[in-house]
């Protein structure tokens, strides 16, 4: 057994150099032995790259062989008054629309594929209503929520990458509060009357939470002085 003189790790009987610090191996005693296969790869291999059409391929394969035999399940032994089916199909189009489009439409800009996606959300919504005939709802809260929750979505992934950590936790909190505010509203006015509760302690907490984020970001003493403790 030889050990690397430079570093003392213990080498294979095949090690022509230290695998660690890369010694040539010089053992009279223990010579290198070439006729037993390398532990160590000796060529240099790149993986190949993925084929995104492949995967597109094999995943609109999977969605529209668990939607279609759902459907005919559905038809010919479970039908029971309800096309529930329909649930299922909507939510393999929806699926799709989340993993397949972006392997097919790489260079598409991302906000539009988050734009795609929270339509698909809309059309799964708008799917599950006409499938338990539950259309009230849909106008009144699936959508007003849908909405409120697009909005946040595309200002805070349109804006987040252009500005600091500080600026990101505060636009996150405000949008959070925002949100809440806007989801307890829709709530209220589909059951009838608008009586803020719980969004309001939300609001208090996400305030309060953002002041001290508010100082830090507008005082730069404070600002390096977190910036030294925690290390961003």
């Amino acid at each position: 057994m030889s050990y690397c003189v430079n570093c003392g790790v213990e080498l294979d009987k095949d090690a022509a150099r230290c695998p660690l610090c890369q010694t040539p191996v010089v053992n009279p005693v223990c010579p290198v032995d070439t006729t037993i296969p390398p532990n160590f790869p000796v060529e240099r291999r790149e993986v190949e790259p993925v084929n995104h059409r492949e995967v597109a391929v094999l995943l609109s394969a999977l969605y529209g062989v668990v939607g279609l035999c759902c459907v005919v399940l559905n038809l010919l032994f479970w039908w029971r008054g309800m096309p529930w089916s329909a649930i299922v199909a909507g939510a393999c189009a929806m699926l799709w629309v989340w993993t397949v489009l972006p392997l097919l439409l790489r260079s598409l800009h991302s906000i539009f594929l988050v734009g795609l996606d929270l339509l698909a959300v809309a059309g799964f919504l708008w799917v599950i209503a006409m499938a338990v005939h539950g259309g009230s709802w849909l106008g009144r809260l699936a959508l007003p929520i849908w909405w409120g929750c697009s909005v946040v979505i595309l200002f805070l992934w349109y804006i987040l990458p252009l500005r600091s950590i500080l600026s990101r936790c505060m636009l996150v909190l405000g949008s959070c509060v925002v949100l809440m505010l806007w989801l307890e509203l829709c709530i209220d006015l589909f059951l009838g009357g608008y009586r803020p509760m719980w969004s309001l302690v939300v609001a208090v907490v996400g305030v309060t939470l953002m002041v001290p984020l508010l100082i830090i970001r507008y005082r730069p003493d404070l600002r390096r002085e977190v910036r030294r403790r925690f290390h961003f």
